[in-house]
């Protein structure tokens, strides 16, 4: 068969309860090597000096570029409704996100 008269294949992707409950981060540690780029998402917590990966994603560098470009085509989307996200403020590490949380401090 001529692959110009084959009709395109649907993809049935499942997603588990497990899977839809999600996982939360607030860090995002990018790695990479001359094949494979690591995302090793993590969840860190003010006054606690010790944070885990609470999920890592491997991806080809192709797939990384894909990623990119749909991060940056939602983000546009997401702009357009809700206004422009809040940039890092200048001066501040940009991968380090604030650990005051900006809230004020408990007391007991």
């Amino acid at each position: 068969m001529d692959d110009m008269n084959q009709k395109p294949q649907q993809l049935n992707i499942e997603l588990s309860e497990e899977i839809a409950q999600g996982i939360y981060s607030n860090l995002a540690v990018i790695t990479h090597s001359s094949s494979e780029f690591v995302v090793d998402f993590v969840r860190i917590m003010p006054g606690i000096p010790k944070a885990n990966v609470k999920s890592r994603i491997i991806l080809t560098p192709e797939h990384a570029k894909r990623l990119l470009l749909a991060l940056q085509d939602n983000i546009k989307k997401y702009e357009t409704v809700n206004g422009p996200i809040k940039n890092v403020k200048s001066g501040t590490d940009p991968m380090m996100p604030p650990l005051s949380f900006g809230g004020p401090t408990a007391q007991a």
